[in-house]
């Protein structure tokens, strides 16, 4: 029954509560308080009750009832781990299928969030045929006709016979042998892009990528129908080949691009005759997969393919059949690898508190939103606003942004997109009142062609920048394989008074007056060179603002007023024009910290607290003190030192922007670095994606779960 106090004094003979009305209600008052009372013991009985199964308990128990079946806790790292109910729920199926591939494959994608292949290795073991037990895909020799197994050769999915590798595959060495079982995984993600505008070389070429540079398409990974499935190419993120893409299986009506092709699949391009039109999607039948390599000359065009449209899955073309007729426009849907949301894209990005009570002016296509920036930007100069881009455009326009006193002007895309904004010139920003507090926030953009340029002489009274979730293209414009066109610098914020914010964005060289400071957290800043200059003041040889850095990359030399605090970060830099003698260095050496990073050993820094390379020197000169028992000679330790910062320096799997795997860590970067962060993740730009623990989340289920006498490796395919 309900204990609340209407019940339970309702239930009182009549002639009690013609009293109590008499004197006030002090016994129902009483029966209230008794209620609460019993409402609460009530309420503790159902939970109780509740807390006896994992798919109803509070979360405080659901480590208790793992205990009881033997779960082992995890990193929380993950959504599938950070609360232990979903996988204690799963244990017991996972525990009936012990031993198995389809198993390890699910645990690896549950606690680290990555997509999983797994391999029996002995499987593609050659053997000796038995007559009585004939494995037809073991032979001896690759079959060369087989052209999908000579086009995976090398990856997860590579099914060539291969001899016998003693090696230890748990150190990655070896993989091919009897008891060896291989954990694949992609640590890039395939991230989408609806609907954007394909930068235009001619009449007949275009490039998926809006800023006009060569990348590759990525698969967009279907689900799994259930545990039992093990991966196939299709459920991973990976790039999609051109021979892939064009193939037909034998006694299959369909090409593969249909299973790569249409609405929410990898790809698709839609097209219309006339503005105000709808757009329509280009049938599958009408695209042709072709090899849109530069051919001498720099041209990739041919005479005609056969189809209306051919696309080149690997460098992102596109070419036209004939010549479209004037006023016909293009969309494309693709999906393009990178290590995690940062920069602009189209992720989920969550609402900002700095919106908040703001008037929004919508900027897209639809009927009733502004057309241009510049319009919707005029209406909020007033009286501040936010400006919201709710589509995928690009827009070729240079606008001004006007700040009113005391006022928040937010130009921003709408969550789950990213815009692309072409300027032809800087972007212009006017504050005109010294005692304004005005605020400027720039969320979820691409912005290439252009700087920020904030001067005294159009910005007073701006009290706060924040670049959000953005990306200034390095080098602010790029050639067609992505090499930026110069090393100059994206943001110019030569003003006083300012806190510069720049959160989980892709940026370009940094020139702050000493008048503001920086605060850079999540973030790549790349100078474009490791010899040029991406922190400094808005004059050559001056420095920089007071400079906060937090779990981000920097690709350049810095040079600032102070460095209130480095942490978590790399920077690599080598001396240069703008950087020599000391690539990285502060004025004021007694203030401030550096803590857990790398930075170039002649950096003119703060107190370091456990930074890389000078931590491994010091225990490498221990460690050899150690041994010898006796004092190090000067020519002892210098050989020493000399070793350690031969290997021990930051690998990336890229620096160019607009790689898959720009400003990712390598697999062969020193575990020094990788797990070198004050959480034993990595430093660096990613460090928020704790890349370590999802490894080590791996090696604790695996043990668990793998049969006995068998031994598993983990291999990275992006």
């Amino acid at each position: 029954m309900s204990f609340d106090a209407r019940t339970i004094y309702e239930l009182l003979p009549a002639i009690y509560r013609l009293r109590d009305a008499d004197q006030e209600g002090a016994l129902r008052d009483l029966i209230a308080v008794l209620a609460e009372e019993a409402a609460v013991i009530e309420e503790d009985l159902d939970q109780l009750y509740d807390d006896q199964f994992i798919e109803t308990c509070a979360d405080w128990v659901a480590p208790y009832i793992g205990g009881l079946i033997g779960y082992r806790t995890l990193h929380g790292v993950v959504p599938t781990v950070s609360s232990p109910r979903a996988e204690v729920a799963n244990t017991i199926a996972y525990r009936r299928r012990k031993g198995t591939a389809s198993v390890l494959e699910e645990l690896a994608r549950d606690v680290t969030g990555w997509r999983a292949h797994v391999v029996e290795f002995f499987e593609r073991l050659v053997a000796t045929q038995y007559l009585n037990h004939l494995r037809p895909h073991a032979p001896l020799t690759a079959n060369l006709r087989d052209w999908e197994g000579m086009e995976r050769r090398g990856t997860a999915f590579d099914r060539l016979p291969h001899g016998v590798d003693m090696r230890s595959i748990a150190r990655g060495r070896g993989r091919h042998n009897i008891p060896n079982v291989g954990l694949f995984l992609w640590r890039l993600d395939a991230f989408p892009l609806e609907r954007a505008v394909p930068a235009r070389l001619d009449a007949r070429r275009l490039r998926f990528n809006p800023l006009g540079i060569d990348m590759p398409l990525f698969t967009n990974p279907q689900t799994e129908p259930g545990i039992a499935h093990l991966a196939t190419p299709l459920n991973v993120p990976a790039p999609i080949s051109r021979r892939v893409l064009a193939a037909r299986d034998a006694g299959e009506p369909e090409r593969r691009l249909e299973r790569y092709y249409g609405a929410n699949r990898s790809l698709l391009i839609e097209t219309r005759a006339a503005p105000g039109e709808a757009f329509a999607p280009l049938a599958a039948d009408d695209i042709e997969v072709c090899n849109l390599s530069d051919r001498p000359g720099g041209d990739w065009s041919f005479a005609g393919p056969s189809r209306p449209v051919a696309i080149d899955p690997v460098l992102g073309r596109m070419l036209l059949r004939d010549a479209p007729a004037a006023g016909t426009e293009w969309r494309v849907s693709f999906h393009h690898g990178f290590s995690g949301p940062m920069g602009g894209g189209q992720y989920e990005r969550g609402a900002a508190a700095d919106a908040a009570g703001l008037t929004v002016v919508r900027v897209s296509e639809a009927p009733g939103d502004q057309a241009s920036l510049q319009a919707a930007l005029d209406l909020v100069a007033a009286t501040g606003g936010v400006v919201e881009i709710a589509d995928n455009r690009t827009y070729a326009e240079t606008p001004a942004i006007t700040v009113p006193a005391g006022g928040t002007v937010i130009l921003r895309a709408a969550n789950e997109r990213r815009p692309v904004l072409a300027l032809a010139g800087d972007l212009a920003v006017t504050v005109n009142d010294p005692a304004a507090e005005a605020s400027l926030v720039l969320d979820g953009l691409l912005i290439a062609g252009g700087a920020l340029v904030l001067t005294d002489d159009r910005v007073t009274g701006l009290r706060r920048l924040v670049i959000r979730d953005t990306t200034l293209v390095p080098g602010r414009t790029l050639a067609a394989d992505g090499t930026p066109a110069g090393a100059a610098a994206s943001l110019i914020a030569d003003i006083a008074g300012t806190d510069i914010s720049i959160e989980r964005s892709i940026v370009g060289g940094l020139r702050v007056s000493t008048l503001s400071q920086a605060g850079i957290a999540d973030s790549l800043v790349d100078a474009t060179a490791t010899t040029g200059l991406a922190y400094g003041g808005p004059v050559a040889g001056t420095p920089g603002g007071r400079l906060t850095l937090t779990a981000s990359t920097v690709v350049g030399g810095m040079f600032a007023e102070a460095f209130a605090l480095v942490s978590n970060a790399v920077v690599i830099a080598e001396p240069g024009p703008d950087t020599s003698p000391v690539p990285v260095r502060a004025e004021r050496l007694q203030q401030g910290c550096v803590r857990f990073s790398y930075v170039p050993p002649a950096s003119a820094t703060p107190r370091r607290y456990r930074c890389q390379p000078d931590q491994e020197v010091a225990d490498a000169l221990e460690r050899r003190q150690r041994e010898t028992g006796a004092e190090l000679s000067d020519a002892q330790a210098a050989a020493i030192r000399a070793g350690v910062l031969a290997w021990l320096k930051p690998r990336f799997t890229s620096l160019r922007y607009g790689r898959p795997g720009y400003g990712q860590l390598a697999t062969r970067c020193p575990a020094q670095i990788r797990t070198g962060a004050d959480d034993e993740a990595e430093m660096g730009a990613f460090h928020a994606l704790y890349q370590s623990q999802r490894e080590t989340n791996l090696k604790v289920r695996v043990e668990e779960y793998l049969r006995f006498g068998l031994e598993a490796g983990l291999f990275y395919e992006s």
